[in-house]
């Protein structure tokens, strides 16, 4: 089954130009995934709004720190038993220092597969233990911060 459920993700980078990944047990593959906060968009919402809501929602971190600066990323993965193919808008936030993370307001859902987060240099991308989604993520930070 594949579905086009809108949504949208957030880069956040630190002040030492780190990346928040958060991570993610899926509860019916058991597959573990590191990726960009973010989600799906609500009737009505913009896909900036989503992405500033989700933001907030899912590290505590202030959604007006997500810029008007994104790039589209083609997504390819299976979430809980769905394939989803579809193009998502990813954005930029840049925080000084290292923000601390506290997700506020997780869904059900999300509660049962959050296992935490971690902040990592473009290079550390490339050697999580665990699958990276979208796997290209370092080329859609290269894109995101090419002359910004």
């Amino acid at each position: 089954m594949t579905e086009d459920r809108p949504a949208a993700r957030v880069v956040c980078l630190d002040g030492d130009g780190r990346v928040l990944l958060m991570r993610w047990k899926d509860t019916v593959s058991g597959q573990v995934v590191w990726e960009p906060p973010g989600g799906g968009i609500d009737p009505g919402e913009t896909p900036l709004e989503a992405a500033r809501r989700e933001l907030t929602e899912e590290t505590g971190l202030p959604g007006d720190a997500v810029t008007d600066r994104w790039v589209p990323v083609e997504r390819d993965f299976t979430w809980l038993g769905v394939h989803y193919v579809k193009v998502e808008p990813f954005y930029l936030a840049r925080f000084t220092g290292r923000p601390e993370v506290t997700p506020s307001a997780l869904t059900e859902e999300e509660s049962g597969a959050y296992q935490g987060f971690g902040w990592f240099s473009p290079a550390e991308l490339a050697t999580l233990p665990d699958l990276l989604e979208p796997p290209h993520l370092p080329d859609v930070l290269e894109r995101l911060t090419a002359g910004a």
